[in-house]
Order: structure tokens, then C-alpha cells, then sequence
């Protein structure tokens, strides 16, 4: 295809909202996962925050195959998470319930759009953003720790530890000390100024993880204010610091 061409069928889709660009690691969420999941030896996904099941659906399109347990608070989110994860026979659904550094008993804010509920009170600066994220609703929930609830599965397995829960990622990590020891990979959204009440930000999460033995591996944004373009959340990747990359995944890391 000429230079002339490209250029022009490069107009016309720009004058539609659409922008063309070539697939590389540059551009590509999906590549960039197929790559990580390709070197790692990771043989179980958690799904915390799993909303409906966008997460695993990104995994399996990556080229994941493995076990995947997902855990969801809200109720009309669980209903269709179990849904989504039916016809899918290496995907369970945990209990209805929230998780953290406690176990008891905990409301959680059921948010317009669903994905921005959360236990913490939001703050000015995300309703401002996304003004279709407001609570509507308060729910209560099972609050558990992740070291209880999988206990027996850790030993032997190779985990890719991801969050998503709205500001509670540093309550949750309190919650699975010992399992994080069998984590291989954790992704987490992250703020970069606060967002919801009592939340911790990028550069202190960032320091917890490292503290804990894993680098940071990548960054995607997530959120922005429209109005402005200021990105205000991410999704960071991190790695443990012990993983070779040119690890062979017929062999077993040892951490």
C-alpha cells in the first residue's frame, strides 16, 4: 500500500474517531499480556473485583488457559459473573463477598456504573470526572481474607494476583501476606491523586510491592477526566524480582 494511500484511509477513519495504528507492544494491551502470559509459568489467575468478568475474557484472549477463581462483592455484578463463567469449566466464582485485611461484615457502595463500587467513600475529584459513577445504593457483604480463602490452592501453584477494588487494593494485600509468597505477578489499579476516601496512592503502592519483592513491570491508564485529559488511575504490572524472563516454562521458579 502507497504512502498516499495510507495516509488518506488514515484521514478518513481520524474523521470518524478512530485512529489506525500499526499492532507492536507500543499499542497493544492484548499483545502485551499474550508476551507476559507466554513467560510466565503462572497456572492460577485471581480475579479480585472481578465486576462481571471483563478481566478473565481479556486473559483468554491472551492465550491464557488455566484456572481462574474470580471474587466479587456486589450482588448484581456476582449474578453476572456466574453467568459469564458458566460454559468456561477452569473458571470458578467464589462466594458472593468482599475481601481484606479483616473477616466480618462490610457495605459496599454500589456505584451507577457498577465497576467504580466500592466499600470506601468516593471523593469529589471522581465524581467530578465521571459523574455517572454516583452511589445509588449501600449492600452489605461477607468480608474474608484472601490467606483464608486460599489456603491449600497457594503451595504448588504459580498465581497472577490481580485487583480491582476502588481504592481497598493496600487492605487486601494486608489480607494475603502468605499467599503473595506463592505470587508470581500482581496487577492493580492504582491512583494518582486521591479518589475515593482513605485510598493509597501509586507511588506508596508502588513501594509496598517492591518492598515485597516484586518490580514494576507495566503501566496502562485507565482512567482521565475528560474534560481535561489529566490521567487520574492506572493499572500497574508487577513482576518478582527472582523471575529470570528467560525462565523455561516446562521447569518450576523458586522464590
Amino acid at each position: 500500500m502507497n504512502t498516499h494511500l495510507k495516509d488518506t484511509l488514515r484521514s478518513l477513519a481520524e474523521a470518524t474517531g478512530l485512529e489506525v495504528r500499526k499492532t507492536s507492544v507500543y499499542t497493544s494491551q492484548k499483545l502485551r499480556h499474550q508476551l507476559l502470559f507466554s513467560q510466565l509459568p503462572i497456572d492460577l489467575v485471581l480475579d479480585v473485583g472481578a465486576n462481571t468478568g471483563q478481566f478473565v475474557h481479556q486473559c483468554r484472549a491472551a492465550g491464557y488457559k488455566g484456572k481462574i477463581i474470580s471474587f466479587e462483592p456486589s450482588a448484581a455484578a456476582h449474578a453476572g459473573l456466574l453467568q459469564s463463567a458458566a460454559a468456561d469449566h477452569l473458571w470458578t466464582v467464589a462466594d458472593r463477598m468482599a475481601l481484606g485485611a479483616t473477616t466480618g461484615e462490610v457495605e459496599i457502595n454500589i456505584a451507577a456504573n457498577s465497576y467504580s463500587s466500592s466499600i470506601l467513600p468516593m471523593l469529589d475529584s471522581h465524581l467530578a470526572a465521571a459523574p455517572h459513577s454516583a452511589y445509588l445504593q449501600k449492600e452489605k457483604a461477607p468480608l474474608r481474607r484472601l490467606d483464608d480463602i486460599v489456603p491449600a490452592t497457594a503451595p504448588g501453584r504459580y498465581i497472577f494476583l490481580k485487583l480491582d477494588v476502588q481504592g481497598y487494593e493496600s487492605q487486601v494485600l494486608a489480607g494475603a501476606t502468605h499467599l503473595l509468597n506463592h505470587t508470581l505477578a500482581v496487577q492493580l489499579e492504582m491512583s494518582l491523586l486521591p479518589l475515593y476516601e482513605g485510598e493509597t496512592l501509586m507511588p506508596q503502592m508502588h513501594a509496598a510491592l517492591t518492598a515485597k519483592g516484586f518490580d514494576l513491570w507495566d503501566l496502562e491508564p485507565s482512567f482521565r477526566d475528560p474534560a481535561t485529559g489529566r490521567l487520574l488511575q492506572l493499572d500497574g504490572i508487577f513482576i518478582r524480582s527472582s523471575f529470570d524472563p528467560s525462565f523455561n516454562p516446562s521447569a518450576r521458579p523458586t522464590f
